[in-house]
């Protein structure tokens, strides 16, 4: 069965519609959650992490299509999730799920995405969906599954017409904590998974704009001792913690929608010559407006983890995870602040730092660990930037 094909009656009946904003409609088999959704519509190339991909905030507002045919087949663990419950509205994926075949799984992928209101599609030609995304450029899409197969494609392509977008939205207000806490879990280690570390180290206040929890337990396992506040938390709160070190966390929506509120007070921190400031992702084009640079909307964003980035003062080129729709215009830097990472993909900037100042981001995410380990050193040269 292809796009924009009804199945025949000896054919099985679909019992999901994915409909595109140009009228595009693709039929598969739907798992998880039943229901209706719209969203952006991106596709990611990671071969693994499924879970973790789900989980992660920066994917709010998003639907993902995942290239890599089996999905599924490690099952699910609570361990590996990056916030408590999946964030991204659906996946969309080639081959239903198989069952798992990991040590660690402790439920189906299918009755995790069920639980937790996830809509799962399988049988797409994800091959030919992602074409339509580079084509149109993270597309709007409406997608149903209904358990009978009935499903009304010219109010889906309405729905999907009738999306917002992202451009203009702040969505960190919407995934970031509540209260600030303190944060003790260490990296995950063999064979003993999961360490807590309450011994007292550098103070750092994390600003979590949809902070992923591994990132988290890399500043603690670099040595900092963090505590994390609100994405709006104000400069005065901030530094009633007195921070030794700042970092901005990863996040989802239109950066400078964000940065309404979070570019003022990231400028007073900045008078403050003597406090390291360290961002990623979203929290790189935080840091990147705040100096005086421009984020732009990019045709269907990098999402994945075999994103080579290449360190321009070394030359080393790391292989990296990424998951951003926006990116900081390197031309637009201010003079003062320089580009120290680039895509070997697409040349789009991956990287700043302030000459002279331990203040510096990357738009990729170091702790995801696709390398394994390419770009842990960043968690290390910020905990030692700072005294």
């Amino acid at each position: 069965m292809t796009p924009n094909e009804i199945p025949s009656k000896n054919q099985i009946k679909p019992t999901a519609c994915i409909v595109l904003a140009d009228g595009t409609t693709f039929y598969g088999r739907g798992f998880g959650a039943t229901g209706q959704i719209e969203a952006e519509l991106c596709f990611n190339t990671s071969m693994t992490g499924y879970q973790e991909i789900m989980t992660d905030p920066s994917y709010a507002g998003q639907a993902i299509t995942f290239t890599f045919p089996h999905i599924g087949n490690t099952g699910i663990t609570t361990e590996d999730n990056e916030t408590a419950n999946p964030v991204a509205r659906a996946m969309i994926i080639k081959s239903y799920p198989t069952e798992p075949s990991n040590y660690r799984s402790k439920s189906t992928l299918p009755k995790w995405l069920e639980e937790t209101g996830r809509i799962g599609v399988s049988g797409i030609d994800t091959r030919r969906l992602t074409r339509a995304i580079r084509m149109q450029g993270a597309p709007h899409v409406a997608i149903a599954h209904h358990p009978e197969g009935e499903f009304d494609v010219p109010k889906l392509l309405k729905a999907a017409r009738n999306f917002v977008g992202l451009e203009g939205l702040d969505l960190a207000k919407d995934v970031t904590c509540s209260e600030h806490y303190n944060w003790n879990e260490t990296r995950w280690e063999w064979p003993n998974g999961f360490s807590n570390d309450s011994a007292p180290g550098k103070k750092v206040v994390a600003i979590d704009y949809g902070a992923k929890r591994n990132i988290l337990r890399c500043l603690k396992s670099a040595g900092c001792d963090v505590v994390v506040l609100p994405a709006t938390t104000s400069y005065d709160e901030i530094m009633a913690h007195n921070p030794q070190g700042i970092f901005l966390s990863n996040g989802p929506g239109d950066p400078t929608a964000t940065g309404k509120y979070a570019v003022p007070m990231i400028k007073s921190i900045l008078e403050h010559k003597d406090i390291p400031i360290f961002g990623i992702c979203l929290g790189h084009q935080m840091l990147a407006l705040a100096l005086g640079a421009k984020t732009i909307k990019m045709n269907h964003g990098h999402h994945g983890a075999n994103h080579p980035v290449k360190e321009i003062s070394t030359g080393k080129v790391e292989i990296t995870s990424m998951n951003h729709g926006f990116a900081v215009d390197s031309q637009t830097l201010p003079d003062g602040v320089s580009e120290t990472h680039v895509s070997l993909f697409d040349g789009s900037n991956c990287g700043i730092e302030v000459n002279g100042r331990p203040v510096f981001s990357v738009q990729h995410h170091p702790e995801a660990s696709p390398g394994p380990e390419d770009s842990f050193y960043l968690f290390e040269r910020f905990a030692a930037a700072i005294v």
